[in-house]
């Protein structure tokens, strides 16, 4: 008698209906030190971990000017056609009125819930075609889209290096930023820029190779995205090497480059809302098993069995401004009722220096149990990192989702999303470090630990 072995699930939705919680199968994913995954994924001949320090790299973003590799990571999907433009207003949230060639967008797509899915980069070069740069979750339900849909548009996917099987990609991309940074690229183009203002793409003349660049920002300060074909990226990056010697550059390593987030106030790990709902169950089971969607892990001190719970809607994580409702796309009429309703807030909040350092000083102490192992400079373990915000009264009021080291404000500070009661700045909560029963959800990814309780304190918010 041949024994019949169990079948593996081949669509999320087959997972779903397999396992009796997909929270808990999230949690259960392969967690560690996101800052040391950071660090594999990206070849390490070409994007150190450090080049000389992470504090040093932080600090030349605010006081000289850094260089970001930014060739290695981030999916690319390119839309060409007519329907091109058409395609991504029928997706996205953002307004398109007034997007034209030789511009980019911060594009947002939600499910029909109105929960965001995911978030990029547009970028609009070249006749009936546009490109979004981004995490993987919002090109999965794009290529969805496209399948589904009948629109004349053909797509085509670049992936992150470590999942290209091409083994290159088709452009290097480079980020230049910092008070010098203007400066540096005046001196390798020649002369002065072209005129430009936040999301307009213009063209440079580098190591004699041309190169588009991006007014843009990655931690908040005055800052340009060059790219251009794969085979150049070398002498071009070599050239602003060796002018930037003058200003003070700082190539910026894969343990820096990934806490620019905090600073900038963007949260860039939403848990996409994909995992529920009639709206996107065709997706669910189009999308197979071994996505990257399916296998990032899910962590914190929040925990709740309903998925929904970590969605988020666009106003919640500063993205109210880029909805526009003159145009039909995928979850207007639930946002429009949401419109008016009151929303979470996103904020900044700086850890207690006390309490940090008590949490350090556990693990040092054999007598007890630690808590959770915080790494330096980035302390997410998870994908989605959920962490439990409460109020003096010990109620959830938020989440904390992104929390990381700041050398230039000497902080630890976390990105978090709040009720709007507590928002203000100066309003102090309680963080939850650590995941509950000491963090049996997540063995044995995580080494047993006890919650512990950082005082964070508000300190900026990002308006929408």
């Amino acid at each position: 008698m041949t024994a019949t072995l169990p079948t593996k699930p081949a669509s999320l939705q087959d997972l779903i209906d397999a396992n009796s919680s997909i929270v808990d199968v999230l949690y259960a994913n392969p967690k560690g030190s996101v800052v040391r995954d950071a660090v594999l994924r990206q070849p390490t001949q070409f994007v150190m971990p450090e080049f000389t320090n992470w504090r040093d790299e932080q600090r030349a973003w605010r006081e000289t000017v850094a260089l970001y590799d930014q060739s290695y990571h981030m999916t690319t999907t390119t839309v060409r056609g007519k329907d091109a433009l058409a395609f991504f207003t029928a997706t996205g949230v953002n307004g398109f009125s007034t997007f034209t060639q030789d511009k980019a967008r911060h594009y947002v797509c939600c499910s029909p819930s109105g929960h965001v899915i995911g978030d990029g980069i547009l970028y609009w070069t070249n006749p009936e075609e546009i490109a979004l740069v981004g995490r993987a979750a919002g090109h999965n339900w794009l290529d969805y889209q496209a399948e589904i849909g009948s629109w004349d548009i053909e797509l085509e996917r670049d992936d992150i290096f470590s999942k290209n099987p091409a083994g290159r990609r088709e452009v290097y991309r480079y980020q230049v930023e910092g008070p010098y940074a203007a400066t540096l690229l005046e001196r390798v183009n020649g002369g002065p820029l072209p005129e430009s203002r936040t999301f307009d793409i213009i063209e440079l003349t580098i190591a004699g190779q041309r190169v588009l660049a991006l007014r843009h920002t990655m931690a908040g300060g005055p800052g340009y995205e060059l790219w251009g074909p794969w085979d150049q990226g070398p002498e071009v990056k070599a050239a602003l090497v060796a002018a930037g010697e003058d200003f003070g550059l700082r190539q910026v390593g894969s343990m820096a480059y990934f806490t620019t987030a905090v600073e900038l106030g963007w949260i860039p790990r939403p848990m996409p809302a994909i995992f529920s709902g009639e709206g996107t169950r065709g997706f669910r089971e189009w999308l197979p098993a071994t996505a990257e969607e399916v296998g990032w892990s899910l962590g914190g001190s929040f925990y709740s069995q309903n998925i929904e719970d970590y969605y988020f809607l666009p106003a919640d994580i500063g993205y109210a401004h880029l909805v526009k409702f003159n145009h039909d796309f995928i979850g207007r009429e639930a946002l429009e009722t949401a419109l008016d309703a009151p929303h979470r807030c996103k904020v900044t909040l700086a850890w207690h220096p006390d309490d940090l350092a008590a949490l350090v000083a556990t693990y040092a102490d054999p007598g007890e149990l630690s808590g959770k192992y915080l790494d330096f400079p980035r302390a997410t373990y998870a994908t989605w990192q959920y962490d439990a915000l409460k109020d003096a009264q010990g109620s959830t009021v938020g989440v904390s989702t992104y929390p990381c080291m700041s050398w230039n404000e000497r902080a630890m500070l976390t990105l978090g999303v709040v009720d709007p009661a507590h928002a203000q700045v100066g309003k102090e909560l309680t963080l939850v470090w650590g995941e509950p029963d000491n963090g049996a959800l997540s063995a044995p990814w995580l080494e047993p630990h006890r919650q512990t309780e950082i005082r964070a304190t508000v300190t900026t918010v990002h308006e929408d």
